[in-house]
């Protein structure tokens, strides 16, 4: 007896190993977005008035030190309110090389970073023995600790500031442009370190610290180890803003660059935007520069609007404006997620 022959429908493979991707579509396109901007930027000196060019310059700036305190607080779970104290650094550090030993100052702002690290490492010994709103405050006594020790050199101009000479034999406008310049090329490398800082195993632990540091702990990682790296990290990206900011101004003054300010402004930024996320601070940073420059001429009032703005997105919005972009969704514009992928080979290079 013959056997019936019964027709079979192919079934869908499944890859018995799935592969792990860090880019997804909205990451091709943010970072093709961002690279495009940074090309425009690059060219805005020759487009632009010198005037608004300075003006960009404190936009680079701004990104700078949200990102740097979104690091701390947003990734390594430190709500730090003394972050000045690194910018107060930076710059001086911008007197001490520019001004009293001659050095170039293109080239002293990464050195002006990397003395606001090492000064950093053993402060970080002094902070983290504080926890909470203590670490917090303890934070800020450093800062104003650091400021009286500043005011007591005559060398560095005390109380009354210093004068950092210009370049020489470079005029007005290619001083700013390359002011201008030096900014978007700090700004630049800081978000993409930030990028790599959180695409790494370190980033993975500082996730599992800022979410729970006890299980963190429980589960291997080295809590302690972890947020020093990144305490010294943002210090030094602090610095460097701090080195931008003596470099385009020329003038350091301890009560101004001390100033709590400062992370004042940093914090804006980071709960504007979105604490905790690579895109948040840099929105942030965008809104409260266009707020600055739009309200400028109604002197320390917009302060008061730019507190109740925040006051606001911390009720109604407390994940910031990158959350209501996102809601719900795992959507990065940079490519720090993972994403699941488990389509074929030849499924992948057809959807491509």
């Amino acid at each position: 007896m013959s056997q019936r022959h019964v027709p079979t429908t192919p079934t869908r493979a499944i890859p018995l190993a799935p592969r792990i991707r860090r880019f997804s579509p909205a990451s091709f396109i943010g970072v093709g977005v961002s690279v495009a901007v940074v090309i425009v930027m690059a060219a805005m000196p020759y487009i632009v008035p010198i005037g608004s060019t300075r003006q960009l310059t404190d936009l680079f700036i701004f990104i700078v030190l949200a990102t740097s305190w979104n690091l701390l607080a947003g990734y390594g779970g430190m709500v730090s309110i003394g972050q000045q104290a690194f910018i107060g650094v930076g710059a001086y550090s911008i007197v001490v090389l520019v001004g009293l030993a001659g050095f170039n100052q293109l080239l002293s702002i990464p050195l002006a970073a990397v003395v606001c690290g090492i000064i950093a490492l053993p402060i970080s010994y002094l902070a983290f023995r504080l926890v909470g709103g203590y670490f917090a405050i303890g934070t800020w006594v450093i800062a104003e600790v650091l400021r009286l020790i500043t005011v007591r050199f005559k060398e560095v101009g005390a109380g009354s500031g210093y004068s950092v000479p210009p370049m020489a034999d470079v005029d007005r406008d290619m001083r700013i442009a390359i002011g201008y310049w030096a900014a978007l090329v700090i700004a630049v490398v800081v978000v993409v370190a930030v990028v790599a800082l959180v695409r790494s195993r370190l980033g993975l632990a500082l996730t599992a610290v800022r979410d729970e540091p006890v299980a963190a702990a429980t589960s291997g990682v080295n809590v302690v180890s972890s947020q020093r790296i990144v305490f010294i990290i943002s210090a030094a990206a602090a610095g460097a803003a701090g080195a931008l900011i003596a470099v385009t101004t020329l003038t350091v003054q301890p009560n101004s660059i001390y100033s709590v300010n400062w992370t004042t402004y940093m914090i804006f930024m980071v709960v504007i935007g979105g604490i905790g996320s690579i895109e948040g601070p840099i929105i942030g940073a965008v809104l409260f520069w266009v707020f600055r420059e739009l309200l400028a001429d109604y002197g320390e009032v917009y302060l008061i609007g730019l507190g109740l703005i925040a006051v606001v997105m911390v009720l109604v919005a407390p994940n910031g404006i990158w959350g209501l972009i996102t809601g719900r969704r795992r959507v990065h514009l940079f490519p720090v997620g993972y994403r699941l992928d488990l389509r074929l080979p030849g499924e992948a290079r057809k959807t491509r």
